[in-house]
């Protein structure tokens, strides 16, 4: 074993750790470049490049939304990339990436038809300019948080803060209801849910697809 804990974590997983870093120092450097041209932005706005949809993944808003990101990635990938093995790994994480910013615009598109469609006066293409970009790892992250529920739903864990200890695969259902419902009433707004239910359910749809054609570990 090193003496460098980093060398300890899974390759993937510390690459994209490496990865995330690199581009959030990156942003510190140059904020409007990067995040103009990494962060994802609504398809149909002027500020649409195809590359956004995989970009978007590295990209994070400030320090608390990378450290929270990484901590959770670290913490279930490494596990889950033990499991599953490298290669599965890396196509699980970019999986469950795409599903999130699918779902999440998705429901946008809607949302935003809806706009449009109030006003009837307005040109379409002002609206969509307005619609905010979405980033961060987190709906690859939830995939993964998915992931480990499944693998190992009896494992216990233990928030910081409440200091509360249930297994694993309750922990996974209460983090998806707190989504479904802040992001079907609108209560916490800036927050990109339905992305984090995107990856959970893509997460959740590769595990069982894996386990039924007797994949998962192979």
């Amino acid at each position: 074993m090193s003496n460098n804990p980093l060398q300890n974590i899974p390759v993937v997983t510390r690459n994209l750790l490496y990865l995330n870093v690199i581009l959030f120092v990156a942003s510190l450097i140059s904020p409007d470049f990067m995040y103009d041209t990494f962060s994802m932005a609504f398809p149909l706005s002027r500020d649409f490049r195809w590359w956004q949809p995989v970009t978007h993944m590295f990209m994070h808003a400030n320090f608390m939304h990378i450290f929270f990101n990484m901590y959770s990635l670290v913490m279930f990938g490494m596990v889950v990339e033990r499991a599953l093995g490298t290669r599965k790994f890396l196509w699980f994480y970019a999986i469950t990436g795409f599903g999130a910013v699918l779902l999440h615009t998705g429901v946008e598109f809607l949302q935003v038809q809806e706009i449009v469609r109030q006003h009837p006066g307005v040109d379409p293409q002002l609206i969509y300019n307005q619609v905010p970009g979405v980033l961060g790892a987190s709906g690859a992250v939830y995939g993964v948080l998915v992931a480990f529920a499944m693998l190992y739903p009896q494992a216990r864990m233990t928030l910081i803060f409440p200091p509360i200890t249930l297994d694993a695969k309750w922990w996974a259902a209460i983090f998806i209801g707190i989504e479904l419902i802040t992001g079907i009433t609108g209560t916490q707004m800036g927050v990109a849910h339905f992305a984090h239910l995107g990856g959970a359910l893509f997460g959740f749809l590769l595990i069982r697809y894996w386990r039924k054609t007797r994949q998962i570990y192979y």
